[in-house]
């Protein structure tokens, strides 16, 4: 959780924030994607976090993936911009957010899976085929455009 998130949270406790993310959809030379289990709900979803205050959101994107999977990107391009009911979520700890998501692509990476202890639990890359039933919610509309083969 971004230290911005945080403070607003010590402030506001538990009610609904709007959080600004910045994510990756990471895709390997077989057409598959990371997806990683993440350690608070179980559920399987893309690296990404809230954006600092100030921070660029390519940055942010680039440093959460980083954080969460050992991974550099090298160039990110723009995949979506998700909003609206679809990304509203209570986390298991019962904060609730309303999430505005601007998810990059990244085919051009380098460095070795590693997963954030305490955060993620597993890294693994899936067809679009192979896609988990147990998807984070907010993360479930870019995915599914991903494997229609659209954009957002």
């Amino acid at each position: 959780m971004s230290g911005y998130i945080m403070d607003l949270r010590r402030e506001l406790g538990c009610r609904p924030l709007l959080q600004v993310g910045a994510s990756v959809i990471v895709e390997d030379g077989q057409g598959r994607i990371l997806l990683q289990r993440r350690s608070d709900n179980g559920c399987w979803g893309y690296p990404g976090g809230s954006v600092e205050l100030d921070e660029e959101v390519g940055a942010a994107a680039a440093r959460e993936l980083l954080e969460e999977t050992g991974i550099k990107a090298h160039a990110l391009e723009l995949f979506g911009v998700y909003s609206g009911k679809e990304l509203h979520y209570v986390y298991p700890n019962g904060d609730e957010v309303s999430n505005v998501d601007v998810v990059y692509l990244c085919r051009d990476w380098s460095g070795t899976l590693c997963p954030r202890q305490g955060e993620v639990e597993e890294l693994r890359f899936v067809s679009a085929a192979e896609l988990p039933d147990a998807i984070m919610p907010p993360n479930r509309p870019a995915l599914t455009d991903w494997a229609r083969g659209k954009r957002g």
